[in-house]
């Protein structure tokens, strides 16, 4: 026998044994692996990605729908793209305490609006929502539960920004070193299905700061795209726009959002947002108290 004809023998033990797991004298052979494990196939859409959403008894309903399992991995990568801060990863709306002592009821009022509103909203129609409320009432955790909710089960794209952290953002990106544009930054915000803006007001206010805004705002309103807004300003007029008030009270007033973003966009985001009001005191602190007697 040739060496060719040895060779071409050799091959074909060393690829039965492949099959059957099994040892070649003198070869080293591992045991087969299948490309894809069968445990790692959904056994409702076996791997296909969609499953049967029609009358199973009837042979003429062939409806399909996308499988919960790729529901679920679309639902990973979005809350990735989130951009939830870590301190919030936890809030849901189903750990939203509206029962401890001292519980004010707009919490339990303003639990109710967002859980409908999760479950309900047309991004590319609805409202959204403006969460008002003093700190510590839970407004970012309303605010994140209800994304995270729209993500994990309606595969909505969502994105979360802290109104500080856009803007510095946003003016990082005139660094001529920087290789980020003001658009690169924006187009995200401009463009995902629904965005929260934390702490809408929190910089004070800047006729940059002020166009800002509004460029974010008008935005959206005009791709109609739904937005959620959190602030611990009061939904009130800036300064000088209320005449019937008294020098005395305009003098000890507190700083309002028609203050802080101007009243032209407080009246976009009155198109733009359901009101929701948080009263009570911040529950934060009070329970960190606690913990010290």
């Amino acid at each position: 026998m040739n060496l060719k004809m040895m060779g071409s023998k050799m091959k074909i033990q060393v690829e039965e044994a492949k099959v059957e797991g099994l040892r070649v004298e003198g070869v080293k052979m591992e045991e087969a692996q299948p490309a894809k494990a069968r445990a790692d196939v959904c056994p409702l859409c076996e791997g296909t990605g969609w499953k049967t959403a029609g009358n199973s008894r009837s042979a003429n309903d062939r409806r399909v729908t996308r499988c919960d399992c790729r529901l679920r991995a679309r639902g990973e990568t979005l809350l990735t793209a989130a951009r939830i801060p870590r301190r919030y990863e936890h809030c849901e709306l189903s750990n939203y305490d509206t029962d401890f002592p001292g519980a004010h009821p707009s919490l339990q009022e303003a639990h109710f609006i967002a859980s409908g509103f999760a479950k309900k909203c047309d991004p590319r129609g609805d409202k959204g929502l403006l969460i008002i409320g003093k700190i510590g009432t839970g407004k970012t955790h309303l605010a994140v539960g209800i994304i995270k909710d729209l993500i994990v089960n309606r595969g909505l794209a969502c994105l979360f920004y802290d109104y500080r952290e856009l803007l510095k953002e946003i003016q990082n990106s005139y660094n001529a070193t920087v290789q980020t544009t003001e658009l690169d930054v924006l187009r995200p915000v401009f463009d995902t299905d629904v965005l929260v803006l934390d702490e809408l007001g929190a910089v004070k206010p800047t006729e940059w700061v002020w166009d800002t805004v509004s460029l974010i705002l008008n935005t959206r309103y005009n791709d109609n795209r739904t937005t959620i807004i959190t602030t611990n300003f009061d939904d009130q007029p800036a300064a000088g726009v209320t005449a019937s008030m008294s020098p005395a009270r305009a003098a000890t007033r507190g700083e309002t959002l028609g203050d802080r973003i101007g009243e032209r966009m407080r009246s976009r985001l009155h198109e733009m947002c359901r009101i929701v009001t948080l009263e009570g005191s911040d529950f934060r602190q009070k329970f960190r108290s606690a913990n010290f007697r």
